[in-house]
């Protein structure tokens, strides 16, 4: 009786094997993207410097998020995008107690990006329409869903490119912003 061959490695299509590590390859965790959007004192090269209006209440932390300038990107989860090259670069501060809050975050190069600026108030990283404030680069007008990207967006130049975001809080059955007292 001869002995049975071994078995062989049964091939796996690159297509199935390549998801699984590149999942694998950088945990997700809620500092993706910061280290890359730090703004240094002194540092040279193309930043967005964002204002924020509109602010609600002295409460949370404002989260500042930038993301390829396209539709399938456009606040697409942070590991898919940093696994896959793209650019992700994220700002988390707590809201000042007072003055107009400014966010600085670095950017890859010149260019247009998609830029998204959470107040999460109850400090849970993510947004929740009842409680948090939301705005866009560009300041679209908000429905039910996400702007396109488009509309959301904002061209970088070399250096420090200033933007303001206006907040927008539920309201009824939708979000927008604040009015203000007169």
């Amino acid at each position: 009786m001869t002995a049975p061959a071994p078995i062989a490695a049964t091939a796996v299509p690159a297509l199935l094997v390549l998801p699984l590590l590149t999942a694998a390859t950088i945990p997700s965790t809620p500092d993706l993207g910061k280290a890359e959007g730090q703004c240094r004192p002194n540092e040279k090269g193309p930043a967005f410097l964002v204002t924020v209006d509109g602010l609600k209440d002295r409460q949370g932390n404002l989260k500042l998020e930038v993301y390829p300038d396209n539709n399938d990107d456009f606040l697409e989860d942070d590991n898919v995008l940093i696994n896959a090259g793209k650019t992700f670069r994220r700002v988390e501060v707590p809201v000042p107690a007072s003055g107009t809050p400014q966010l600085c975050v670095r950017l890859p190069g010149p260019g247009t990006y998609a830029v998204s600026l959470l107040h999460d108030r109850n400090e849970d990283r993510k947004f929740n329409w009842t409680i948090d404030g939301i705005g866009f680069a560009g300041n679209p007008k908000l429905g039910w869903g996400k702007p396109k990207a488009r509309k959301a967006s904002a061209k970088a130049g070399a250096g420090l490119t200033p933007i303001t975001i206006v907040l927008n809080y539920r309201h009824g059955l939708g979000v927008a912003p604040l009015k203000r007292k007169k």
